[in-house]
C-alpha cells in the first residue's frame, strides 16, 4: 500500500484512476482477504484525497465572479 505521502502527491486524475482499479479488483473477488483489506484501506485514503482535491477546486471556483462586462474575475480570499 502506498504511504499517505505517496497518495497526497497524486493528481486528482491519477488518484481516481487508481481508486477505480482497486474497485475493479475488489469486485472481481480475486484478492485474498488480507490483500482485500489492504486494498480497501488504500481506497479509503484515495477517496479522502479525491474529496479534498474536489473541495479545494470548488472553493477556487466559488471565488470566481463576473465583472460588469461579463468577464470572469477572481475575488481575493483576503480582505483589503
Amino acid at each position: 500500500m502506498p504511504s499517505p505521502q505517496d497518495i497526497t502527491a497524486l493528481s486528482f486524475e491519477a488518484a481516481l484512476q487508481r481508486l477505480e482499479a482497486i474497485v475493479r479488483q475488489l469486485e472481481s473477488g480475486d484478492a485474498p482477504l488480507e490483500a482485500a483489506i489492504g486494498l480497501y484501506e488504500e481506497a479509503q485514503a484515495l477517496k479522502a484525497h479525491c474529496e479534498a482535491r474536489l473541495s479545494s477546486a470548488e472553493a477556487r471556483i466559488a471565488q470566481l465572479q463576473l465583472d460588469p462586462d461579463g468577464r470572469p474575475v477572481s475575488e481575493s480570499p483576503f480582505p483589503g
